[in-house]
């Protein structure tokens, strides 16, 4: 049986626990997810993971957070003046709000302060700063 090479389609199940054992996203009790091997659908980590399984095979790995979703960045922590807003808008902390960068890419950021004169949120990836282990199954290669 052949082994996962850069350049193939695999599909996976997998389970991804915290630190702390907690899940934060598992395929099981659904369709596995399907990606090609090099080429950036997936964390580094997980990519480097899947390498060298055979289908059938499973592996358990820990990424760290340079090859997952990165550090945790202050930069990314942005105070945006309420005027910004439209009138009237209400806020909660931890809600989700869409923002466009200048390039015209649209980003998810949460609220994580809210203030009289401005609202801070926070680009920050849920999961940056945060190793994360694995446990992962190749169903196939295609």
């Amino acid at each position: 049986m052949a082994a996962a090479v850069i350049g193939d389609t695999v599909t996976v199940h997998y389970t991804g626990s915290l630190d702390d054992e907690s899940v934060f996203d598992s395929s099981r009790g659904r369709e596995p997810l399907e990606f090609t091997i090099g080429t950036g659908q997936v964390i580094p980590g997980f990519e480097e993971a899947v390498i060298g399984l055979e289908p059938g095979s499973s592996a358990r790995t820990r990424i760290e957070p340079e090859q997952a979703y990165g550090p945790r960045r202050d930069d990314l922590r942005i105070p945006i003046a309420r005027e910004q807003f439209p009138e009237g808008m209400e806020f909660s902390e931890g809600d989700q709000l869409q923002m466009q960068t200048s390039e015209g890419q649209t980003i998810p950021v949460h609220v994580v302060e809210i203030g009289d004169e401005s609202v801070t949120v926070d680009a920050n990836h849920p999961l940056a700063g945060q190793a994360l282990t694995f446990e992962i199954e190749l169903v196939q290669i295609r």
